[in-house]
């Protein structure tokens, strides 16, 4: 054990000795690394980004309420849902809050085209529902007016969606009053309205794409689920509102990994070919010197382990500098797609478990690289590696 030790530190002190007439060759293979790492953190950061600002919309003690036949609730419905068993109550009622939400088509800033923005108009319960929604410039909408509020991110998504500017919808006008935030959550990339406003453009006077309903605690949402879901007549469908998010998040979360998995893959085998060929053909080159240390007493252990360990060294510099490049040009980077046929905002977000995970896949593809060129010296005898040229 203490000569293979000793001849491994010699060998690996002889590589470090003579790698700066290997440095254009050594550069290609790191960078091809580099590369993989900079996509395989970039895509996991998209992921990431974008499943976090899905799973912090929604609370475990919230449920929507929406019709089965994907129609509309009316104000008896309404009424009916309000006192289920399991509503909290306020002061001026249950805590519902009855909703009419439809998807409108807006100019989007980075260049002339469309995109769709969801435009949820709300009830005074809005608020109780979601009480971390807070105003960040602006006022809020008056009641029974077209006034609109637009989430943060929305405003950065769309133009003309500053305060004071006015749009058209249906032919009507709209005003823009405010610009809200709620914690970063998908509410942010929304357009905000009185129910009753956005009701009389569409003609759907009393008339509810969803209801949105706080429980007295997460416990009680299967109550309140089995009671609304058996009720004669009524033909809706219950779900906790945070559940809505996570299927989504996991759905489209998973979709970007298989698309960005297929793009690193390929990058991989690239990259692994690219270090075996180079390391391959080094060794060769030095073929002759191996072949005089092996004379010398070497054992092939030793030898073998020096190459594999040189292509691991290349993958662990390309993982960290590709990691570190993920992270200073992509964590925080803006993006958007589509979310339930709407565009959502969200930000990349890399964190270090991602710069591990992607250190860890430039390492084994370094492993990969020095395998095949570590193998073929180690079985390569010392006649045959002295008539190498």
């Amino acid at each position: 054990m203490k000569a293979f030790l000793r001849q491994s530190w010699a060998m690996m002190a002889w590589n470090l000795s003579t790698l700066r007439h290997r440095l254009p060759s050594a550069a290609v293979i790191v960078t091809g690394f580099l590369a993989v790492v900079l996509v395989f953190v970039t895509v996991l950061a998209m992921r990431n980004g974008f499943e976090t600002t899905m799973t912090r919309t929604g609370s475990a003690d919230v449920a929507m309420v929406r019709s089965i036949n994907i129609g509309t609730l009316g104000r008896r419905a309404v009424q009916r849902i309000g006192q289920a068993p399991g509503v909290a109550q306020e002061p001026e009622g249950p805590q519902v809050s009855r909703q009419f939400v439809v998807v409108v088509q807006m100019t989007r800033r980075n260049g002339n085209r469309l995109g769709p923005v969801l435009l949820r108009g709300v009830d005074s319960h809005a608020r109780a529902i979601w009480p971390g929604l807070r105003l960040l410039r602006g006022r809020l909408f008056k009641p029974g007016t077209r006034e609109v509020i637009v989430g943060r991110r929305a405003e950065h998504l769309f133009a003309g969606l500053v305060p004071g500017e006015r749009f058209s919808l249906n032919g009507h006008p709209w005003k823009v009053v405010g610009i809200f935030a709620d914690n970063g959550n998908v509410h942010e990339s929304e357009i905000w309205t009185d129910v009753r406003a956005l009701q009389s453009v569409f003609g759907s006077a009393d008339q509810y794409t969803n209801v949105y309903v706080r429980l007295v605690s997460p416990a009680a949402f299967a109550g309140f689920k089995h009671t609304l879901e058996g009720t004669p007549g009524l033909a809706v469908s219950v779900m906790r509102e945070s559940g809505i998010f996570r299927q989504e998040a996991a759905g489209i979360g998973t979709l970007i990994t298989y698309a960005g998995s297929i793009v690193v893959l390929l990058m991989a085998v690239g990259a692994i070919f690219g270090a075996v060929t180079i390391l391959y053909t080094n060794v060769l080159n030095r073929a002759q010197d191996i072949a005089t240390l092996r004379s010398l007493g070497f054992r092939r252990a030793p030898v073998l382990t020096a190459v594999l360990l040189e292509g691991i060294a290349y993958g662990l510099l390309g993982g960290v500098l590709g990691a570190l490049l993920a992270y200073g040009i992509f964590d925080g980077f803006p993006a958007s797609t589509l979310g339930n046929y709407v565009l959502v905002a969200f930000n990349f977000l890399v964190t270090p478990e991602l710069m591990l995970a992607g250190i860890g896949f430039a390492l084994l593809m370094g492993f990969a690289g020095g395998l095949f060129p570590a193998v073929r010296i180690g079985r390569m005898s010392v006649a045959a590696a002295l008539r190498e040229l």
